[in-house]
């Protein structure tokens, strides 16, 4: 029994390949959030403590995960 080095070093830059994406979706998510919205994003979660805005941040991300799940499953 052995292992395929060569499919299992595929099998790690397609992880990592994907990795990458979805931090720069979630980056841009972020960036677009914060273009879009008439108030500072840190002020508003760290300072004034608005939990909505958190909840409202952590279902766009939960949404880009969703999308980028889907496109690595195919």
């Amino acid at each position: 029994m052995g292992i395929d080095l060569a499919a299992l070093g595929n099998a790690v830059l397609a992880s990592i390949i994907f990795t990458a994406i979805g931090v720069i979706f979630f980056g841009l998510t972020i960036w677009v959030l914060a273009k879009v919205l008439p108030f500072s994003l840190r002020k508003e979660i760290e300072d004034d403590q608005n939990i909505a805005l958190g909840v409202m941040i952590g279902a766009a991300m939960i949404g880009i995960a969703l999308i980028i799940a889907a496109a690595v499953h195919g």
